[in-house]
């Protein structure tokens, strides 16, 4: 009889194990086993993203030189002679946290009470790869403003899932990490046939969240008990069983509790610019000189979005902290959001200037595509086709 209810009791277990991962209160459910060893790495930048061709797609930049005012200090020096492409270290997912700053301490993870310190400091730790960490200009809800040092509410944004996560607070990043993160999408997560819940080389593992629970098919061949025989083999002493007041009913788990709540970032399109002049003081003073300039170009296309502007599309601008290579200012990182609602494509570029924005709009944002490819761009990942730049 013991060993009966001890194998009625395993499979309960694993039936509530199933069914719980399910219910993991995240915007995206990913098969994380599926890793990069699925993707290919481009060899050179042109493989990766396509090059524009002025006799394909037109020119990048209309040559309205009388509107043109914004421009970098006469002083302006970068490194011109380094090799850009294939020299980032590959990254999973991005969390970008809201500040309302655009420059903080040198190092982020120094910043006393905040999100980044406490993730910084936390034992669990992402468990899908590396985690890029940004604070971000991106405004705090007002309760951030209120409450007492260390327990300031604030909303991240974690890519490539393109989901808002709000009330986070310090004490929080372990349910952040763990309900969150870790069951997120990554830039080496393949994006799905949007027609599918599963790839077909992967059959039963879902990319996406599941339009239902778990069809008969799903469950294993063996008898399983009936619900009175269940019932009886549950005990209250052991946490990782079901509880059932009526062994007539059998209720679907809830998620684990945590107040936290995600939403979907409501832009279809990402521009970050490092601003941090803490580390740099060419980051501090190109970020804001080429989020004008980016603003002039996006106005006419109505796709300007301001930071409290949450209509649908359009395309978000945010000043992040540093993310290496400074010396290649200005920093700009582009996601694309594709039709399933995460980005599809990252793209990382430097040695931006004023003069280069207007080809950024036209043909990076909106296509994909590197009009500077061999002086400018330093990786970043396709997931539609497979390929990362490390």
């Amino acid at each position: 009889m013991n060993r009966t209810k001890t194998k009625m009791s395993s499979t309960l277990k694993s039936i509530y194990n199933r069914s719980t991962s399910f219910f993991t209160p995240t915007a995206s459910r990913t098969d994380l086993s599926l890793s990069s060893t699925e993707f290919t790495k481009a060899t050179n930048g042109t493989s990766l993203f396509p090059k524009v061709d002025p006799a394909v797609d037109g020119p990048d930049c209309d040559h309205d030189c009388e509107s043109c005012f914004v421009n970098f200090p006469a002083k302006w020096s970068i490194d011109e002679t380094d090799q850009l492409y294939g020299h980032v270290n590959g990254w999973a997912t991005h969390l970008l946290v809201a500040t309302g700053k655009s420059d903080w301490v040198r190092d982020v993870e120094d910043e006393k009470g905040s999100v980044m310190e406490a993730l910084g400091k936390a034992s669990v730790k992402p468990a899908n790869g590396k985690l890029m960490l940004s604070a971000s200009n991106m405004p705090p809800p007002s309760a951030y403003y209120e409450a007492s040092p260390g327990h300031c509410p604030t909303t991240v944004l974690l890519l490539p899932a393109f989901t808002l996560i709000d009330n986070v607070t310090p004490s929080d990043v372990d349910d952040l990490t763990t309900h969150f993160i870790d069951p997120a999408p990554t830039n080496t997560t393949p994006l799905p046939n949007h027609s599918l819940t599963t790839r077909p080389e992967h059959p039963g593992r879902a990319s996406t969240l599941p339009t239902s629970l778990p069809t008969p098919a799903d469950t294993p061949t063996e008898t399983l008990p009936t619900l009175n025989e269940a019932a009886a083999a549950l005990t209250l002493n052991d946490p990782t069983t079901l509880t059932l007041s009526d062994p007539s009913t059998l209720s679907i788990p809830a998620p684990q509790p945590t107040h936290l709540t995600a939403r979907p970032c409501p832009h279809k399109y990402l521009i970050l610019l490092c601003s941090q002049k803490t580390r740099d003081a060419r980051c501090g003073q190109s970020a804001p000189l080429l989020r004008r300039e980016f603003e002039r170009h996006l106005r006419p296309l109505r796709l300007y979005r301001d930071l409290n502007d949450e209509r649908p599309g359009g395309v978000g601008i945010y000043f992040i902290s540093h993310v290496g290579g400074h010396k290649y200012a200005a920093n700009v990182m582009v996601y694309r959001k594709g039709e399933n609602g995460e980005a599809s494509q990252g793209i990382w570029l430097a040695r931006v200037r004023p003069e280069d924005c207007e080809g950024i709009i036209k043909f990076t944002v909106l296509k994909g595509k590197v009009v500077k490819p061999e002086r400018q761009l330093r990786g970043g990942f396709d997931r539609e086709r497979g390929l990362v730049s490390w």
